[in-house]
Parts: structure tokens; C-alpha cells; sequence
């Protein structure tokens, strides 16, 4: 008979298993060269990094470059930039795709449900210079559909693209259009395993559509929306570089310039290679803290965690 897996070595386990080794294979490869290999970049941080010297001959100047960066009158303005979008992004963006999963869950029409899943999904495939490209089309001032409106009611245009006050709704308003029908992706995978007899009790008891979905569906949704949040503060202080860029131009830099294109513009237009790692060394420990902390309260209200 067979030996129980239990009574396995490590050794007959491996040559058991071997193919599903083979298949890892290229996914450790990946995050060991793509992810892993480039922290050594860190080292940036605490040096005067010259590309001629290399990591060990460089300059050694330990903490000089975050004091610079926390001292720089830019610090302040980069941080309340980044925060207030990020604020706006859990606000105005996190809940959207929970609200359309449930709104396509109750569509019982199968055919008419996955068009509409078809056709809020398409914009997650499109780059942001698309994306981009669609809204200069539709806001700018020279023939933008949107002030053609708002010329013909009103008499006067927007600028939407250049005035301060239009930036972050229009940031925030792209990635809801981009990205909340991807979003909804996995609050439906999470739907797909309530069990119908649930649905059937809650309509024996009386409950009607909204209290089906209030005391059934969004339960059986608190596990994930914890989940997803927890890695969603993780990434608190990214805001995407390529969107900002796009976005960004020199009557709306105020508001717009954040942590990301900060990093760009001061480590590959300026070749301040120590300062701008800096500047991301302290997002990803932010992000680190974040997700710890989440993960702790999160423990702490008696949801699953994370780790």
C-alpha cells in the first residue's frame, strides 16, 4: 500500500510533486528578479549614489536624504496632495464596485447580465493615454462635448483640464470609470457562493429585495470588502504615476503634483538618484505600517485578517 502522506520525507514529497515544482518555477523567477533582486536599490537611499561609483563606493550619508526631503518646503504640499486623493480614492471610489456587484447580482436575466458585465469591464483594458485622450475630447475648452453643453445652456465654458478645483474630481471620476467594473470581478466571484437556501429562508421570513441584499448578500460580502480595504491602504500613498502625469500641466500643478511624479521628476529629470528612493522608501514604509495597522483592527472587530 501506498505510504500516507504523513510518512512521506521531504525528499519523496519533492519527486512526488516534482512537475508541480517545474510549474513554480517561472512565477519564483519572476518575483525573485523583478520584485525581490531590485531592494537592493534601497541602498540608494542612504548614499550620494553616483552610477560610476556603484553601491560600494558610493558616499555613505545615512539619514540626509529623508531629513532633506521632511525639511523641504515641498514635503507638505506633496502629502496633503497625495492624502486627499487618497482620502477621495477610499471615499468616492472603494464602495462603487461593491454597490454595482450587487446591483448586477440581483439581474436575473443571464444574457442582459453578462452584457452589462461585458461592457463595464472594456475600460479597465484601455491605458491611461486613452484614457486620457477621452477626456481631453470630451472637457477641453476648444470643442469639448461637455462645454459644448455647458456653452449652450450657460453661455460660458469650463476648464475643466486646467483649473485646480476640477483636478481631483476629474482623477477620481476616471478611475471609477476605468477601474469599477474590474472591481466588481470579486465581490461576484464572493457572491457566487452564497448558498441559494439562504435567499429562500430570508423569503420564507417575509424579507424583500433590499432586505435580502442588506441581511444576506452584503454579509456574505464582509470578509472580501475587509480583505480588498486592508490591501487597498497598502497602496494609500500610490496614486499612480502615469494618470497624474497625463493629467497634469502647469496651471494645476499645485494640487497635482504627488509623491509619484515627485519621485520622476527629481530622480530622472533632475538625476537625483538617493533623493527620489528616498522619497519612495518612505511611501512603501508608510504603506507597510498601514497594512499592519489595518490588519490589527481589523483582528480586533472580529473580522479575518489578512495574515
Amino acid at each position: 500500500m501506498p505510504a500516507k502522506n504523513k510518512d512521506l520525507t521531504a525528499v519523496q514529497k519533492l519527486k512526488r510533486d516534482k512537475w508541480l515544482y517545474v510549474l513554480l518555477i517561472p512565477g519564483l523567477l519572476y518575483f525573485a528578479i523583478f520584485k525581490y533582486l531590485p531592494m537592493w536599490g534601497v541602498l540608494m537611499a542612504f548614499q550620494n549614489y553616483s552610477p560610476f561609483l556603484g553601491f560600494w563606493q558610493s558616499e555613505w550619508v545615512g539619514f540626509q536624504h529623508f531629513q532633506n526631503f521632511f525639511n523641504n518646503p515641498d514635503f507638505i504640499r506633496l502629502l496633503r496632495n497625495t492624502l486627499i486623493l487618497a482620502v477621495y480614492d477610499i471615499i468616492f471610489f472603494f464602495p462603487v464596485p461593491i454597490i454595482l456587484a450587487l446591483l448586477i447580482n440581483e439581474i436575473r436575466m443571464t444574457y442582459f447580465k453578462r452584457t452589462i458585465q461585458t461592457l463595464v469591464y472594456i475600460p479597465h483594458f484601455m491605458s491611461w493615454v486613452i484614457i486620457a485622450s477621452i477626456t481631453y475630447v470630451f472637457l477641453t475648452t476648444s470643442g469639448g462635448i461637455v462645454n459644448e453643453i455647458v456653452s449652450y445652456f450657460t453661455g460660458e465654458t469650463i476648464s475643466f483640464l486646467s483649473h485646480p478645483d476640477w483636478f481631483r474630481p476629474m482623477i477620481i471620476g476616471q478611475v471609477i470609470w476605468k477601474e469599477v467594473g474590474w472591481g466588481t470581478v470579486i465581490f461576484l466571484a464572493a457572491l457566487a457562493n452564497v448558498s441559494s437556501e439562504q435567499y429562500e429562508a430570508a423569503i420564507v421570513d417575509g424579507a424583500g429585495r433590499f432586505r435580502r441584499m442588506w441581511h444576506v448578500t452584503l454579509p456574505a460580502l464582509r470578509s472580501t470588502i475587509v480583505i480588498l480595504l486592508i490591501l487597498r491602504l497598502g497602496n494609500f500613498l500610490d496614486q499612480g504615476f502615469q494618470q497624474i502625469y497625463l493629467m497634469t500641466n502647469s496651471l494645476n500643478r499645485e494640487v497635482a503634483d504627488v509623491f509619484d511624479t515627485y519621485v520622476y521628476f527629481m530622480g530622472i529629470t533632475q538625476g537625483a538618484f538617493s533623493y527620489s528612493t528616498a522619497v519612495g522608501l518612505f511611501k512603501a514604509i508608510v504603506g507597510i505600517i498601514l497594512i499592519y495597522g489595518a490588519n490589527y483592527f481589523a483582528k480586533k472587530m472580529g473580522q479575518d485578517g489578512l495574515f
